[in-house]
């Protein structure tokens, strides 16, 4: 018997049926996100679950996203946050984000979330010199994918021992294991996976879901 399960339209539909639990607010910000240009951005629902989920798991009080988009991914997290939690987004794009205050709104959400419209790099720095570093739970990345290296070691220094770093779009539609595609983004994630694999400061697993997410374990 094989160990590995062939997932067909059909059976992800049951996954999908039996498991997902969406919100109606996040149902409508979904749809509406899938009419925008740059609609593919935008991160399925079993994987916005999925992160709820790990929030809830590590009890996170301090989650930084890089990338934001609309606030769907936001949205999941913020809400598997105690009161008390702070969420730092970070995002240039104030015609996407306002859309994303909109619902962070009517979802109740709002005094959780810290919106930074800034490039993510000075964001992040400022964190660490705020004294955020050694101190966050959780960091999502889904930006730029050039900047992602630069990211990933930045998410390091904020993250306390045993925090957790996501970084989306890892399997970039199937193109990291296509040499002759070398269009930057995708030239960046392949070399990352590669020094991921050997990063000795994580525990590292990648999941082989909506776009290849993979999970490090600061250790």
């Amino acid at each position: 018997m094989l160990d590995r399960l062939i997932m067909n339209h059909d059976l992800f539909d049951y996954v999908l049926d039996v498991s997902l639990r969406e919100s109606d607010l996040l149902a409508r910000l979904r749809e509406e996100t899938a009419k925008m240009p740059m609609a593919e951005m935008q991160i399925p629902a079993e994987q916005g679950q999925f992160m709820a989920f790990l929030v809830q798991l590590l009890g996170a009080r301090r989650v930084v996203e890089v990338g934001t988009f609309t606030g769907y991914s936001t949205i999941w997290m913020a809400q598997a946050m105690p009161a008390d939690g702070k969420l730092i987004a970070c995002d240039v794009s104030e015609e996407w984000t306002d859309v994303a205050r909109r619902y962070w709104t009517e979802a109740g959400l709002a005094d959780r979330i810290d919106l930074r419209l800034a490039p993510a790099d000075d964001t992040l720095a400022q964190l660490k010199a705020d004294g955020w570093a050694g101190t966050v739970d959780l960091v999502f990345i889904d930006a730029d994918k050039t900047g992602y290296v630069g990211y990933y070691e930045a998410a390091l220094e904020l993250l306390r021992p045993g925090g957790v770093i996501i970084l989306d779009n890892m399997l970039r539609a199937g193109e990291v294991i296509d040499p002759s595609v070398d269009e930057a983004g995708t030239v960046v994630i392949r070399d990352l996976n590669k020094r991921l694999h050997k990063d000795e400061r994580i525990s590292l697993s990648m999941l082989p879901f909506a776009d290849g997410v993979t999970l490090g374990l600061k250790r």
